[in-house]
């Protein structure tokens, strides 16, 4: 009689579980809905230090396009993995209505970053790249084509990783 007691509270915290899982690729699944696949959209402008930018001129090599945003607490826990990266590996990111040219260059500055960055104060580009929630992180392979999506906090080794596959 008492075993039955134990499986009862083993059958409630398996239900839990199943509850908190559905309810995490539910929102996953929101976040992700508009998000594009495929052929990687255009992607240019000026970047934050006055170069020209364009996504299509670095075809050849694997490129992570990272939507953030300076408000965004998530982005904040990942800034310092992207920047990393950004010294190994081409990588772009896109300040989503974070406010002005000057608002982002301080928050770069004020956190010791120095990843590029094109600011999209309207969210034109994140709109075009299906972008809803930040951070959203795109691994586009050489020929263009976005090979994996993440939305939401993503280890630097998990980019890393993602990179290294799309290289292959």
């Amino acid at each position: 009689m008492s075993n039955s007691g134990g499986w009862r509270k083993w059958g409630r915290r398996g239900i839990e579980l199943l509850v908190i899982l559905s309810l995490f690729f539910a929102l996953r699944g929101w976040q992700q809905r508009d998000i594009v696949s495929g052929p990687a959209p255009e992607l240019a402008g000026t970047l934050l230090d006055g170069q020209p930018f364009s996504l299509a001129e670095l075809r050849g090599k694997p490129v992570l396009v990272h939507f953030w945003a300076t408000w965004c607490a998530i982005c904040a826990l990942e800034e310092e993995s992207i920047d990393t990266l950004a010294k190994q590996y081409q990588v772009i990111t896109v300040a989503m209505q974070s406010g002005s040219d000057a608002e982002v260059i301080s928050h770069l500055r004020e956190n010791d970053l120095t990843f590029p960055v094109l600011n999209d104060p309207k969210g034109i580009h994140a709109n075009n790249w299906g972008v809803v929630a930040v951070p959203a992180s795109f691994v586009v392979d050489a020929s263009g084509r976005i090979r994996f999506t993440e939305v939401g906090f993503t280890t630097g080794i998990g980019l890393r990783i993602r990179l290294w596959l799309a290289g292959e």
